[in-house]
Parts: C-alpha cells; sequence; structure tokens
C-alpha cells in the first residue's frame, strides 16, 4: 500500500464508476465490488485498490468470448390469452 495513497469515500467510487451510490453498497453486500474499509462509520476505498479492481474486471470480459447469455434463448412468459 502506497502511503500518499488517495482515500476515495462511496460518493467519489460512485462519480469514479459513473453508477448510483446504492450499487456500490449492493456490491458491497454482494461482495462483488472494490475492497473497501471502515474508518470509523465511514467507508473508504484506496484508489490502488479501485484501479486493480478494475484492471481485474477487465481482464474477466473478453470481448473475443461469446456472451452465454446472449447464446440462451428468451424466455417467452405466456399471458391469459394464449392458448394451451
Amino acid at each position: 500500500m502506497k502511503t500518499l495513497d488517495k482515500l476515495l469515500t462511496v460518493d467519489d467510487l460512485a462519480n469514479h464508476l459513473n453508477v448510483p451510490v446504492a450499487t456500490i453498497y449492493a456490491w458491497r453486500y454482494r461482495r462483488q465490488g472494490p475492497p473497501g474499509f471502515r474508518v470509523g462509520r465511514h467507508l473508504r476505498f484506496l484508489r490502488s485498490d479501485v484501479e486493480q479492481w478494475i484492471a481485474e474486471q477487465l481482464e474477466r470480459t473478453d470481448p473475443t468470448e461469446e456472451n452465454p447469455a446472449d447464446a440462451r434463448p428468451h424466455r417467452r412468459y405466456r399471458s391469459e390469452t394464449d392458448t394451451l
């Protein structure tokens, strides 16, 4: 850890990633977002940890791979007018 590494607040991180603050808390709850820690009752993130997390996300997302979600057929739900 760098001693001069800037600490980001939840608002700073949300602005940096261009996502809502609620998304940051949801990722933290599901342990999917960048690592953070408490300073008293305040949540903080090291900028270097955030940049590393972003790099890991980019590595996991290979644009040359086919997205399995795209290969699945869409589920069609029946409406009341559909017949059996």
